[in-house]
């Protein structure tokens, strides 16, 4: 029987990664450091964030949104390594901190969202 490859599943968390920064974070950037700062929006309080976060739902896209674009990451600068400074003599090293890195960040971020109960 042939060995599966895990190729398929990493290009496939690259993509949605990449989405979810090209599409989710720009938003939440622009609120946060710049929107809510500025004044040009009234910013929430720190009462109904909290209360945000109770709501299953936003766990569940925070939850996404952070571990998506770990893989990201890990997917792209993988191949930053491999393709621009030509590391491929290092794959089995490069593989391990690149994805171990993204499933340690999607674990951390799992415990802190799922344990949450506020203050």
């Amino acid at each position: 029987m042939a060995k599966q490859s895990s190729e398929a599943v990493l290009w496939s968390l690259f993509s949605a990664g990449g989405v979810v920064a090209a599409l989710l974070i720009p938003v939440h950037l622009f609120l946060f450091a710049i929107a809510f700062p500025m004044g040009w929006l009234r910013p929430p309080g720190y009462e109904h964030l909290m209360l945000l976060l109770r709501l299953p739902w936003v766990r569940i896209y925070l939850f996404l949104m952070c571990s998506l674009s770990l893989f990201h990451w890990a997917h792209r600068f993988r191949y930053t390594l491999y393709d621009g400074l030509q590391v491929k003599h290092l794959n089995e090293l490069i593989f391990t901190l690149c994805y171990g890195g993204a499933v340690a960040g999607t674990v951390f971020a799992g415990y802190l969202l799922g344990n949450w109960s506020g203050p």
